[in-house]
């Protein structure tokens, strides 16, 4: 047993300090960037936000409306290859460049994920995803994929230390998800004790990968459109959401009426409600390690995008960074105690 005894940090305990700006308006601000790959010879394109890939969010609906802003969905891995082909049919023009195919790691994962690739070989993602990315069977799978398809961009993770994301980037990741348990429907830092602040996790992994060429994903964590602009200050390339983009018409999950107004159902994909529908029920060695919730139904996701793309560029235009890229560059988090001025916060 050891202890550290550095501060790790999560988005509450910091703000970002405004710096001098010669910009004039936020409508100056750009958020696209434009990545190379590690080991893909592909090349991307967009706004780095990230759909997450649960059944209450990474929908096929959300990647149609999310792409038309250029901004990226990882497909959950619950849909059939019959779904994937559908879907494929009638995929509006560059929506390949804006989805990932996930993927768990069995035997019976691997062999989906090639029937899919079979009759849809356009797709360009792969999203290889495990809630503990610290296995050796993890790596391996990443290995295997990587011979398999060399061309693919591939995703993998989640882990929140430097030396498991240059591992995955060796083994043939090229972008690495980083965050265990700051999700707001995760629960396993509460039943395993295991996790990292999301902000330390982010610096620390970001470190490690652009050392080698590769890029992370912040994953989970963010609450509101400033965390989200904190993950990119801290140096995460992409950030990824699930409750932010939960609850809206293409969010998929179940409606229910309470007291004449509409929710949807939203949960993690460890909770007992995901392991019921997707592999009849929780194994006996293992525990629930998600919530299931109830999100007032929000209307379409395009009105979320606006205020979280709005809130981004004025970040930006408060540190002077012109494009999302300045924006790590331009960042000195400080530390507080407090956030807002909540006095008439119910």
């Amino acid at each position: 047993m050891r202890i550290e005894y550095d501060i790790k940090l999560g988005f509450k305990d910091v703000m970002i300090r405004p710096k001098r700006s010669t910009l004039k308006s936020r409508s100056e601000v750009s958020l696209e960037r434009e990545f190379k790959f590690l080991h893909s010879p592909l090349s991307w394109n967009g706004i780095p936000i990230m759909a997450a890939n649960m059944d209450t969010v990474g929908t096929f609906d959300m990647a149609k409306a999310l792409s038309e802003k250029k901004i990226f969905t990882a497909i959950h891995k619950h849909y059939s290859v019959t779904d994937w082909n559908v879907f494929a049919s009638q995929l509006p023009e560059n929506i390949e460049n804006y989805i990932a195919v996930s993927t768990g790691i069995s035997k019976q994962d691997s062999e989906k994920l090639a029937s899919i690739f079979k009759f849809n070989s356009n797709l360009k993602f792969i999203c290889i995803d495990v809630a503990n990315g610290y296995s050796e069977h993890f790596a391996h799978f990443v290995k295997k994929t990587r011979t398999l398809y060399p061309d693919k961009v591939i995703i993998a993770g989640n882990v929140v230390t430097g030396e498991m994301v240059e591992e995955l980037l060796l083994s043939g990741a090229d972008i690495v998800k980083v965050g265990i348990g700051p999700g707001s429907v995760c629960t396993t830092r509460v039943k395993t004790g295991v996790g990292y602040p999301q902000l330390s996790a982010i610096i620390e992994c970001a470190d490690a990968a652009h050392g080698l060429g590769g890029q992370i994903i912040s994953d989970g964590g963010c609450t509101i459109p400033g965390d989200i602009a904190k993950a990119f200050g801290a140096g995460a390339d992409f950030v990824m959401l699930g409750g932010m983009l939960a609850g809206h018409t293409e969010s998929g999950g179940e409606i229910i009426e309470k007291n004449g107004k509409p929710y949807r159902k939203f949960y993690g994909m460890s909770s007992s409600t995901a392991m019921e529908k997707h592999v009849g029920g929780v194994a006996e060695y293992r525990a629930s390690e998600g919530k299931t919730v109830e999100v007032p139904y929000r209307g379409d996701v395009e009105n979320t995008v606006q205020d979280i793309l709005g809130g981004l560029r004025s970040t930006c235009t408060y540190v002077g960074a012109q494009r999302l890229k300045e924006l790590t560059k331009r960042t000195t988090f400080i530390r507080v105690n407090e956030q807002e001025n909540r006095v008439y916060n119910e």
